[in-house]
Order: C-alpha cells, then structure tokens, then sequence
C-alpha cells in the first residue's frame, strides 16, 4: 500500500498595511487569482498599524485575517503577524508588491531543496530603463541588491532563531534582516520576479529617488542613528508613508 503523500506546508503571508486602502483589496485578489484561493494551506494576515482609512475593513471584506498591530512601523507590524501566524512558512510581502503566479509552489519547493529562506527577483510596474537596469542586479545572490520590495520567505523557526526584525529599525530593514537571516540558512533568490510599484519613482522622480537611497544606504553603513536616517527620509522623500 502507498503512503499518504505529506501534506504541503502551510503558508503564511504577512502584508504590513498603514493607509493601502486604494491597493489593498487589488493585492488580496491577485494572491487568490495567484495560487492562494485554491490552496488550502496558506493564510493571509494584514498587520495593519492604525490606519486612518479603510484599509482594515476592506482587507477584512477581501478575506484577509486583519490584526491591528499595537505599534505602528513595518519591523514592529511584520514581528507581530508573525507571532500570529500558524504557518511553518512566512512570505513577507509589502502591499504593493504582486508575486508571480504560482509563488506558493516555489516557496515550498525552495524549502523542500534545503533553502532556509529566500526572496524573489524584482520588476518595477514603470518601464523607465534605470528601474529596469536596477532590477536586473536582484537576481544576484548579494546583500547589497536585496530589497524589500522582492518579499522574503523564510522558515518560521528561522526566522525565530534570528531573532525577527529589528523593531528599532525604522529604515533599512529589510536588508538587515536577510544578513542575520544568512547565518542560519541558504537564502535562494527565485528565478520569477514580483512586479512592484513605482509610485515614489513617479512622485519624486527616478534618478533623484535613486540618489536619495544611495545617500540613506550610505548613512546606514556608516552607522547613522535611525532618528537621523528617518529624518533624513521624511525631509528628502515626498508621499513617504513612515
């Protein structure tokens, strides 16, 4: 008699919200069209801090498990759906990021083939040939091009070994996760790419936007305090959400 096959992992996607009212709903139903509405073994959890609009009822309306996070700011929001996650996965997922179709059974199979945690590659929904240049460089195995916007999936016991995001950290982490994230397991970069907005590109302009996040990128690895990258931020980026 053959065995049972096991059954998938689940997955658990955590989508940090403040104000994504306009998008959230669009996001939720790509992840269903995607591979989530017919796969048993996912959940989607919005960690949302404190909106002012309709982003949590809306998320909630779309299907969404929605938890108001008792501290606003991405690390602090991203640690506390993951607290509250049931899954053995968590795919982190900014919410105007769209993974590929598909995105769960890659996840899973990164893992099954020894892949502790991992992202995917970047497109950018703007066709500017600098945006498409710099997406290019993420599908290299390299700390220097890994971005938030690329999602992160990863071992919930790994990412419990790390230690989770650094709460203090209001910028730049992302990137400091995945360093600490590698002294635990291989991280393997997808060869799909998730299609994220260049809202800010357009607002700012791309090659000003672009110096702005090299000058804050430069800061951070010289050791700048987060008060000053934060305020640095806020004074340099127009319709930043932090």
């Amino acid at each position: 008699m053959l065995p049972f096959p096991a059954p998938p992992a689940l997955v658990s996607i955590i989508i940090p919200t403040y104000n994504e009212a306009d998008g959230i709903e669009t996001l939720l139903h790509h992840l269903y069209q995607a591979g989530a509405a017919t796969d048993a073994a996912v959940e989607i959890i919005v960690s949302d801090g404190h909106s002012t609009d309709a982003t949590a009822a809306r998320a909630r309306q779309a299907g969404a498990r929605v938890l108001a996070c008792p501290t606003k700011g991405r690390a602090a929001q991203l640690n506390y759906g993951a607290r509250q996650a049931a899954g053995s996965i968590l795919y982190f997922l900014h919410a105007d990021t769209f993974p590929p179709a598909g995105f769960l059974g890659d996840i899973r199979q990164a893992v099954a083939t020894g892949y502790g945690c991992g992202c995917y590659r970047l497109a950018f929904d703007e066709p500017h040939w600098f945006l498409r240049a710099s997406a290019w460089l993420t599908r290299f195995n390299l700390e220097v091009v890994r971005f938030g916007d690329q999602s992160l999936f990863v071992l919930k016991t790994v990412f419990e070994k790390a230690g989770g995001y650094r709460e203090q950290m209001l910028v730049m982490e992302d990137q400091e996760i995945t360093r600490r994230l590698r002294q635990h397991a291989r991280l393997r970069v997808l060869p799909a790419s998730v299609v994220t907005s260049a809202r800010k590109y357009r607002a700012n302009g791309v090659f000003r936007l672009q110096g702005v996040f090299l000058f804050i990128t430069i800061l951070y690895r010289l050791g700048a305090p987060q008060a000053t990258l934060l305020r640095t931020y806020r004074a340099l980026i127009r319709q930043d959400k932090l």
